[in-house]
C-alpha cells in the first residue's frame, strides 16, 4: 500500500525519495538529513514517539532544494543559508530547471561535435 504524497513520510522514505547513496552495509543514510535539520532552520519534521521524525510535503521540497544546492551546484552550507533566507528561494526552482535544461543543451551539443568530428574522419 503507497502512502498519498500530502501524507507524512519517515525519515527512511524521505531518504529514498532524495534518492540518498546507500552505504557499504545497504543502510539508509539518514544521517545527512538530521544534520540538515541542524543547519536549516527551514526544516522541521514533526517528531512524535520517541524522537521519530515525520516529514511533511514541504520539508520533502525544502530537502530537494538542500540536496540540489549542496550537490549538483556545490554550494556551500552558508551559501544554501542564505539563499533560503532570502527572496532567491522563491526562484529556486526556476534555477534548477534551466539547470536541468542546460545539462540537457550541453549533452546534446557534445552528441553533436561528436558526430561531426566522425563524418570529417570518414572524408
Amino acid at each position: 500500500m503507497d502512502k498519498s504524497d500530502s501524507a507524512y513520510k519517515t525519515i527512511g522514505e524521505v531518504a529514498k525519495i532524495l534518492n540518498l547513496k546507500s552505504n557499504k552495509k545497504g543502510e539508509l543514510p539518514t544521517h545527512i538529513i538530521r544534520f540538515w535539520e541542524t543547519q536549516f532552520k527551514q526544516i522541521k519534521p514533526k517528531i512524535l514517539n520517541s524522537n521519530r521524525r515525520y516529514y511533511d510535503e514541504n520539508c520533502i521540497n525544502i530537502l530537494k532544494k538542500v540536496k540540489f544546492l549542496l550537490k549538483e551546484q556545490g554550494m556551500t552550507i552558508n551559501g544554501v543559508k542564505k539563499i533560503l533566507n532570502g527572496v532567491q528561494s522563491l526562484e529556486l526552482d526556476e534555477l534548477a530547471n534551466n539547470s536541468i535544461k542546460a545539462d540537457n543543451l550541453r549533452n546534446k551539443l557534445i552528441k553533436i561535435s561528436k558526430i561531426v568530428k566522425n563524418l570529417k574522419n570518414l572524408k
